[in-house]
């Protein structure tokens, strides 16, 4: 009860936060600069993380790239650098925790302290629970999740030091809203974005404001992982649209970008309308994909 009392007081606060919310809407926000900052992004060497990569190299940052695809990772540097970007390619994988850790060290040594890290790298296994083999589980949640964990302790110190820099999450729509057949990728996008939210909270605690936080959380995309994807929210987003939104996020210091933005809607009305609404609205959305089921009747 005393609680709930002292929380009324609040009431002030959050009429004053609302409204000032709804103005910056209208507002728009300056973009930072990234030119000359180092930045390593995961999963390089195709899709979303190497157009991240062309648009970084556009504004003059210095690209370290990752892939465990060799031929891939060293296309994007070849295209980076004839952005006029300086660029550096290391295959590593991002399963493997003493990999990462090695080549960060790598990195440090090579090309210097890195102050935004784009943790991109993911795989996904579209079947139901029966058919995703337990290597792909493990292989979903080391990518997906524990790499985050790895890349973050190997580069934030340096971050800390300066109070400077920008992590950045790719997770999913899937980290936040559920659908059959996507049991392990849906688990391992809602641990991304659990990571994200407590590694901003947890910087915010030790007065490193200076750390900026984003969190990338797309619907399907036109990127080959998923096979035939569609729903009645709208068409498959093509890369293009969702690496726009991402750096447009990063420049500005979002700590959540949906795309497309009704996702964010969508999230708030699963916490607050009954379960069995829930599933008829689920239905309506009609989200289908090509998944293998090995689950039989």
């Amino acid at each position: 009860m005393q609680f709930f009392l002292s929380s009324l007081l609040l009431l002030p606060m959050l009429i004053i936060c609302i409204l000032e919310s709804l103005l910056k809407l209208f507002i728009p926000k300056k973009k930072k600069s990234v030119t000359g900052e180092i930045v390593l992004i995961t999963g390089a060497g195709h899709g979303i993380g190497r157009l991240t990569a062309y648009e970084f190299a556009k504004l003059k940052s210095k690209l370290v790239l990752w892939d465990i695809n060799k031929h891939g990772v060293e296309e994007t540097a070849a295209e980076c650098r004839k952005l006029g970007a300086k660029a550096y390619a290391f295959v590593v994988d991002c399963s493997n925790r003493e990999d990462i850790y090695s080549s960060a060290k790598k990195v440090k040594a090579e090309v210097g302290n890195v102050s935004i890290l784009v943790n991109n790298a993911g795989v996904v296994y579209p079947a139901d629970l029966f058919a995703t083999q337990d290597p792909q589980i493990e292989k979903t949640f080391e990518v997906n999740v524990l790499a985050h964990f790895w890349t973050t302790k190997a580069f934030l110190p340096e971050m800390m030091k300066c109070n400077h820099g920008h992590i950045v999450t790719v997770a999913s729509a899937a980290g936040h809203t559920v659908v059959p057949f996507l049991v392990t990728y849906c688990s391992s996008k809602f641990a991304a974005v659990g990571f994200h939210r407590a590694l901003t909270v947890e910087l915010a605690a030790l007065e490193r404001n200076g750390i900026k936080t984003s969190c990338l959380c797309p619907n399907f995309i036109n990127t080959g992982f998923i096979k035939n994807p569609s729903t009645s929210l709208g068409p498959t987003l093509e890369p293009e649209e969702v690496v726009n939104k991402l750096m447009n996020g990063i420049l500005t210091e979002q700590k959540m970008i949906f795309v497309p933005s009704s996702i964010s809607f969508l999230t708030m009305v699963e916490r607050i309308f009954p379960e069995r609404f829930m599933t008829i609205l689920k239905r309506k959305m009609n989200i289908r994909f090509d998944a293998i089921i090995g689950y039989k009747n």
